[in-house]
């Protein structure tokens, strides 16, 4: 879907924002109204204190009226599991209530740190997972991600 794609190279510039760190991927996110494509939220890894993720960024700066149901846009597969014992982003999605309903990811989380499931919990959650099937767009999306590395 063409807002997919353009909504995930928003994702994209927000994970470019990221300043670089060997042991963390650099990733953005981009939160959306499903059915106009308006940005309601955005974020990327370490924007907010605390060694914070992009989704967590994005959703802490949701503003409070959102309505529920959104698309997440995310450069990267949410994080199952956290080495650094904060909460995993599939995990503050879950928590969210229905806030998000799908989840779009520019590409899946290399085994660098961790072995990633978050699509796959997601999924088990009730939530629609769709992994980008753009080639050049995944590309970029792990070429990001992985600067500083």
């Amino acid at each position: 879907m063409e807002d997919d794609i353009r909504l995930l190279r928003l994702a994209l510039e927000e994970a470019k924002r990221c300043t670089p760190i060997q042991a963390a991927f650099c990733v953005g996110c981009v939160i959306s109204d499903p059915e106009s494509h308006v940005v309601l939220s955005t974020g990327y890894s370490r924007e907010l204190p605390g060694n914070t993720h992009a989704e967590e960024n994005a959703l802490r700066k949701l503003p409070s009226a959102a309505c529920r149901g959104l698309d997440m846009y995310t450069t990267m597969e949410p994080c199952s599991e956290r080495l650094s014992g904060n909460k995993p982003c599939t995990e503050r999605i879950v928590e969210a209530g229905g806030l998000i309903r799908r989840i779009i990811l520019g590409v899946k989380e290399p085994d660098d740190f961790v072995h990633c499931v978050g699509a796959e919990k997601l999924r088990e959650n009730g939530y629609v997972v769709v992994h980008n099937d753009n080639a050049e767009l995944e590309r970029e999306c792990l070429q990001v991600a992985k600067r500083g590395h």
